[in-house]
This record gives C-alpha cells, structure tokens and sequence, in this order.
C-alpha cells in the first residue's frame, strides 16, 4: 500500500480512489440535463410525435435542480403505458382533444330576453304600425264556361284565342285559361214538399246522388219546404252523406189528392143545414196555401258555400218541383250573394214542374201565387246551364252524373278587370266563341267582394 502527502497529509490509494468516484458521479449528475435535453431533441427529430416512456424511473436526488414532476395518467385519447405509438397517431388524439374541447366548451350565447303575454318591447313605440305593406291587386275575375252544341252535347277542344271576354261592353285580355277539373263544393237542397209519389221516386235515386260525386268533391245535404234545415255540414266521407239521405227516405210528401172544399168536415155544427147559433151564409172554402221556401234554401246554403275554400268550385244543387211561395229573401237579394260568391245553381226539376204544358201554364204568374220559372232563373244567370226537367228514376239519375261532370269540367277564364268609377257596382260579363251553333253557358256578371284596406 503506498501513501500519499497531500494538503499536509498523507492519504493511502484506497482513499484516493474514493474521492475519484465521488468525483466522476458529481460531474456525471450535472451532466443529465444536458444528455435527456439533447437526447429528447434527437427523438423528435426521428419521430413525428412523443410518448411518454414505458417505465417511469425516477432519477437520482440532485442538489441543483429539483425532481421534475410525474406525468399524467393517459387519458382515453392517448396511448396507455408500454404500448408503441404509431407515426401521426399523436397528431390526431391531440386533434381529437381539441375538438372535444370545443364541444364541450361552445361560445357564450347572447343573453336572450323574453316578454310576458300581451306585453310590448320597450323600444317598440307603436306596437300596431306595420314595417311595410304588401298590396296585391285582388280584383282577379274567374268565369267558368261551358260550350254545347245544337244538341246539347258538351264542345271539347277549345283555345284561348277562341273566347271573346266582355266587361261591361270592354274587351278583356285574358290571363288565365285552364281545362284542368275542379275539386266541388256543393250544397244539395232537396224539396220534402213535393207530391208524396214525386218525394218516394226521387228516394230511390239517392245511390246515384252519391256516386255522381268524386272522393275529392266535399258536399252538405239541406232539405226544405215551408222551413230549411241542415242535415249534415260539408263533409267528403260518402258513407256519411248515404246514411243521411237513408234517414231522408222515411220522410213523406204531402197527399197529393184534392183538397176537402165541402162536406161535414167544412163548417161547424148544423141542424136541417142550417148552422147554430147563427144566421144562413153559404161557405166559402179556399185550399190553404203552403210556403215553399225556395229562395230561403238558396240563400242559407249559399252563405255557407262562402265559407269554403276559394279554391273549389261551388255548386248549388236543387232537386224540387221548382215551386217558390213565402220565402223572406227576394229574388234579387239571393241573386246578388250568389254572383258576388261565384256560385252556380243547378236543378233537377221533377214531379208537375217537369210536364211541358205545366211550366208553359206557371210562366203566367197570379199575384200571391209565388213562381215556379225561378229556378232558370237562377241557372242562367248563375252559368249554371240548363235545367234538367225529367220525369222517369233513370232520366234523374242520368242528369246527377251529368250536372255534376259539368260543373267540374269547364273552361276557367281569368282576368284582371280595367279600374272603373265604382268598385262596388254591378258589372256585366258576356263570353263568346269565335265559332257558329255553339252555345255558351256562363254568369250574366258579378259583384266586386270589396278590398279590405
């Protein structure tokens, strides 16, 4: 063993080799900073992301910098401990977090303020005036056409340069024209006071009533005679209408035999043909006349046919005798809602109105009387057509299936009306077709609905 003088003493080989080992691993702890700084740098650049490292070593305890901190436990997004990481993998759970992030951590809203009912923001002065106001021209005429030939049987085919629309004697410049079939709205008044045999037959036409209309067509059934009533409201469920109209057939007509104008049954008490009580005077005996509504039934359902959709074509739809006593509503008055509300009437006259001589005799009208002509009336003017006058069950139900075709299968013509002096007056409309033996069915003219300001 040999010794060494140093610092005033000796010191042996052992010792010395000691004091060289404490040295080298004080320098050799300095040192690690550097080395993990240098070898991190040098993995980064070989690898496109880092990990953490599969065993978690803590280093040696060193009196000049402290330990540094542990990781974090891997979350769902990163890889767990000992697995290899594959090249962008970091990448994309880093994007992954980022976007759960912003998920999960939206943008403040702004703060939303709400009023209680019936109240009015505070910076609204006037909660009544409109930002702005649209006006549409509403003046817009529809005329339905329908064009026969000299044998009653409906023309096809026609264009627009073949009608000739006048307004109140002006040539009107058509900007609607249509062939397309229309969805009905229709009001079907039946007469219950007709002759019980004429009640009885129009019975037995109610099947065809039914089946002359489309699923898509929407009908109400009303029945009068010195009153109306509504039977059912518009409905498009024709099983409904057909256990209405099943009820109706229980329903029976007046007796339809000469009135009692003398017997035991026409005055009071006698004795030897003189009366008691009383002086001798002949009776004088006058049938009763009964009220027969027909302007009523038309009024009532047409104030109903306004409420129904503009877009349907609506039809009143009378099958009576055509006998009119008692109504309250006059002819013109009834007449005047109908054209204002572009409503067609059409009938099926049946039972005495339907005799040729009949309808010849009851144009000669006797003051008190009532009519019985008012139903053309009301067809022609109206662009309903002609009415149907029959007699026989299958010439009545022949006639359901034709009224109705027609009213959905006409021309439609448009236009937009020139500006006159008064909006509300009457105005006068007459449709012809550029060819010879054809005859045009359409409305005399109509009243303006007025615009609402």
């Amino acid at each position: 063993m040999t010794r060494e003088y140093g610092n005033g003493k000796w010191r042996s080989g052992a010792g010395q080799a000691a004091l060289a080992l404490v040295f080298g691993l004080g320098i050799l702890v300095l040192a690690m900073p550097a080395l993990r700084a240098q070898s991190g740098s040098s993995q980064a650049q070989s690898q496109p992301a880092a990990h953490p490292p599969a065993e978690n070593i803590p280093d040696a305890p060193s009196a000049v910098q402290p330990p540094p901190p542990a990781p974090a436990f891997p979350t769902a997004a990163q890889p767990d401990a000992g697995q290899s990481a594959k090249p962008g993998q970091a990448a994309d759970s880093n994007s992954q977090q980022e976007g759960e992030q912003e998920k999960q951590a939206p943008p403040p809203m702004p703060p939303i303020e709400t009023l209680p009912a019936g109240s009015t923001p505070r910076n609204q002065i006037n909660p009544q005036e409109e930002l702005y106001k649209l006006v549409v021209p509403v003046h817009f005429v529809q005329v339905p056409v329908m064009v026969k030939d000299a044998n009653g049987r409906r023309v096809d085919g026609l264009l627009p340069r073949d009608f000739t629309v006048l307004e109140n004697g002006k040539k009107q410049t058509l900007s609607f024209f249509t062939v397309d079939p229309f969805e009905l709205s229709v009001a079907i008044l039946l007469d219950i006071g007709m002759a019980d045999l004429a009640v009885q037959k129009v019975n037995q036409t109610y099947s065809a009533l039914v089946g002359s209309l489309s699923p898509y067509d929407e009908a109400a059934l009303y029945i009068y005679s010195s009153t109306v009533s509504q039977v059912t409201d518009f409905t498009r469920r024709s099983e409904r209408l057909t256990a209405a109209l099943n009820e109706l057939k229980e329903v029976r007509g007046h007796n339809n035999g000469p009135p009692v104008l003398n017997g035991p049954l026409t005055s009071g008490p006698s004795v030897n043909g003189a009366p008691v009580g009383g002086p001798v005077i002949a009776p004088v005996n006058t049938p009763p006349k009964e009220a027969h509504v027909l302007n009523d039934a038309i009024l009532r359902a047409a104030l109903d046919l306004s409420k129904r959709e503009r877009t349907r074509r609506k039809v009143i739809f009378v099958i009576s005798d055509g006998r009119e006593f008692g109504s309250k509503a006059g002819y013109r008055d009834v007449l005047r809602v109908l054209e204002t509300q572009g409503i067609q009437v059409k009938a099926v006259v049946v039972d005495s109105g339907a005799l040729p001589v009949f309808r010849q005799v009851e144009k000669i009208r006797l003051p008190g009387q009532g009519y019985s002509n008012i139903l053309p009336k009301y067809a022609s003017a109206t662009g309903g057509g002609q009415v149907f006058s029959e007699l026989s069950r299958n010439a009545i139900e022949e006639a359901y299936a034709q009224i109705t075709s027609e009213a959905r299968n006409q021309y439609t013509l448009g236009y937009t009306p020139q500006a006159v002096a008064s909006s509300a007056a009457y105005r006068g409309i007459e449709v012809r077709v550029d060819r010879k033996g054809l005859k045009v069915y359409a409305k005399d003219g109509y009243y303006p609905i007025p615009s609402a300001r």
